[in-house]
């Protein structure tokens, strides 16, 4: 079962985990962000951006003013157009994932959602704690393709040990 604790942990290594790639990628320059490394989303700038949404899209579904992407899951590498407007916006959606952890509860946790999932077309009932495990294992299993593409492009990923993330994120 997923805990209140949990969440609040993760929350944390999201944002740890963002603020280093942040300073790896704002290094970068365009062309190495946008490179096709033959990744799943092609560019570690195109899988920072479904990252992004895929948090923008879970978040609309537990708070009323975060809106929904307007597209599609295919589409969602291109949510913003320049690093620096993707870093503005994971700033603030990593914020906004902090806040919204404090804001739960484990009765939050235990109830159910329901939504239309455009990935496969139908209308979906899951516990919410399931889904806010999935929001964090999707922000991971992402992050390590960005660090394999990091590797590739001979950069330092950042440390990505849940186990070794400070105390004072």
């Amino acid at each position: 079962m997923v805990e209140k604790e949990f969440v609040l942990h993760m929350a944390r290594y999201n944002t740890w985990q963002n603020n280093q790639l942040r300073k790896i990628v704002q290094a970068m320059d365009d062309g190495e962000l946008k490179a096709d490394r033959c990744a799943f989303f092609g560019s570690i700038f195109n899988t920072l951006n479904h990252l992004l949404w895929g948090d923008t899209i879970w978040m609309s579904r537990w708070y009323s003013d975060i809106a929904t992407p307007k597209t599609s899951i295919a589409e969602s590498i291109s949510m913003t157009p320049t690093i620096g407007a993707w870093d503005a916006e994971r700033f603030r959606m990593d914020g906004r994932i902090r806040i919204w952890a404090q804001t739960l509860s484990n009765v939050d946790l235990r109830q159910d959602i329901s939504w239309f999932s455009g990935a496969i077309q139908q209308d979906v009932t899951k516990p919410m704690g399931l889904c806010v495990a999935h929001m964090f294992n999707h922000q991971t299993h992402h992050r390590g393709q960005i660090s394999q593409m990091l590797s590739a492009a001979g950069i330092t990923p950042p440390v990505s040990d849940l186990v070794f993330m400070p105390e004072d994120v």
